[in-house]
């Protein structure tokens, strides 16, 4: 995002639509659609922006990168079953996109935790969410609010 917004001498405008908040063990993250005009060009990302002690962490997944996270956890989800019935004593899946951005599981003592990992470097930048179910909500709606908002 930061590479198609920072163009010197170019006009560019945020247009925000929050979407349902994600819930993990710790925290509360606030999800949002960004729409992003800058000249000619117009792209839409899936934001999550998790609050910390000193200051928040954001992820901006464009709007195909976040169908390719869609099609991960499709893929993670089929795995996780067989992963804990082989009961290892740690064993990690996940995706990672060209930015740093994680989803992704690990299975200790026989249960799986889902997590996401907002940004590449440093601490405190992970989410880690018991119901696999609330990432696929939040990431079906982001991905229908695009849609529709593209067809405005």
């Amino acid at each position: 995002m930061e590479q198609f917004a920072s163009q010197t001498g170019v006009i560019t405008k945020f247009t925000d639509t929050n979407l349902n908040n994600l819930k993990s063990s710790y925290t509360v993250a606030e999800t949002r659609v960004r729409k992003l005009n800058s000249g000619n060009s117009e792209r839409y990302f899936y934001q999550i922006e998790k609050p910390g002690k000193y200051g928040s962490s954001t992820a901006s997944i464009e709007y195909s990168d976040l169908l390719e996270v869609i099609k991960a956890l499709n893929s993670l989800k089929l795995e996780v079953d067989n992963d804990i019935l082989k009961n290892p004593d740690y064993l990690e899946n996940k995706f990672i996109t060209e930015d740093g951005f994680q989803l992704g599981y690990y299975v200790s003592k026989g249960k799986a935790t889902w997590y996401i990992k907002l940004e590449k470097y440093g601490s405190d930048k992970t989410l880690y969410i018991k119901d696999l179910e609330k990432i696929e909500a939040n990431f079906t709606e982001a991905k229908n609010k695009i849609e529709e908002l593209k067809n405005k």
